[in-house]
């Protein structure tokens, strides 16, 4: 029986598609460079660069401004502890260079994934692990941004004037809010949800 001929990769549509071959070290590493991607690195590297192609993620080559002792030891999977990871501009020039995006900044999910590494001494957490924290491709650790909603959601009923109706205005406000944070609706107040929820707000405060 005739085996699978391998197609050029420029013919190959998924990385499904691209994973089904074998390929060479030195063949991923051209492939990459020919799409003006990094290219230096290992080749379980250049799959997850090539993997990222194919989701529409560029992992560009890196112009390296940093000095290049700081960036020597870090690669993709090195562990963040290990490494000693920070949010401070090295990370920063690091991370611009492996995604292309320039100026970088965190996010607040890679904020909440570096917390939890930090508390559970998670060494096997890479900076691969951060990449997909910012591509939300993981699940590792999301921000909880329910503090911040109800500041905002707290801040908008105050400001209508219909709130001074309460004498109470945190207990009026944490009622409403409690219905809409169980809710599927949308975490903003409104005078319409005031008109809604009047009544259980008024049974409440009795």
């Amino acid at each position: 029986m005739m085996k699978d001929i391998r197609p050029d990769f420029k013919d190959i549509k998924s990385f499904e598609e691209f994973n089904r071959y074998y390929w060479y070290r030195e063949e991923l590493s051209q492939i990459c460079k020919s799409l003006g991607l990094e290219y230096r690195c290992t080749k379980q590297e250049l799959n997850l660069i090539i993997e990222q192609f194919f989701k529409g993620n560029r992992v560009e080559k890196s112009v390296r401004k940093v000095n290049k002792n700081q960036t020597e030891s870090i690669n993709l999977n090195t562990s963040l502890l290990e490494c000693r990871f920070s949010f401070n501009q090295k990370f920063r020039d690091y991370f611009s260079a492996v995604t292309g995006v320039n100026p970088f900044k965190f996010n607040a999910d890679m904020a909440t994934a570096w917390r939890k590494v930090k508390a559970e001494n998670d060494l096997s957490f890479t900076i691969q692990d951060m990449l997909k924290v910012y591509y939300g491709e993981s699940d590792y650790a999301k921000y909880d941004n329910s503090a911040c909603q109800w500041n905002q959601f707290l801040k908008g009923f105050c400001l209508d004037e219909c709130s001074n109706n309460y004498s109470d205005k945190l207990k009026a406000a944490a009622t409403l809010w409690k219905e809409v944070r169980d809710s599927k609706n949308e975490k903003v107040y409104s005078r319409e949800l005031l008109k809604k929820y009047e009544d259980k707000i008024e049974e409440y405060l009795k």
